[in-house]
């Protein structure tokens, strides 16, 4: 496992503790309970351990989202839930 959510439960923002080799480039697919994508990010790992906000989810409706991330051919999918 190459990154950690630290919480399931996000509102406006996820943050993620990333340990991946530097100079790559990490992917993330955040998708809606049925399928469709809604947001997609993309970073360069600068370091090999690094803490990231995802901003700007203020806007997306409550309900379950999967996150997938990818980098190079390794890939984890984590189940997440948007509160109020």
């Amino acid at each position: 496992m190459f990154a950690k959510v630290k919480s399931s439960v996000f509102i406006d923002a996820l943050r993620l503790q990333l340990s991946a080799p530097k100079g790559i480039c990490l992917r993330g697919v955040l998708k809606d309970d049925a399928g469709c994508v809604c947001r997609t990010i993309e970073k360069d790992i600068i370091a090999d351990f690094e803490e990231m906000t995802w901003a700007g989810l203020s806007d997306l409706p409550y309900g379950r989202y999967t996150l997938e991330l990818s980098h190079g051919d390794n890939e984890m999918k984590m189940n997440l839930v948007k509160r109020v």
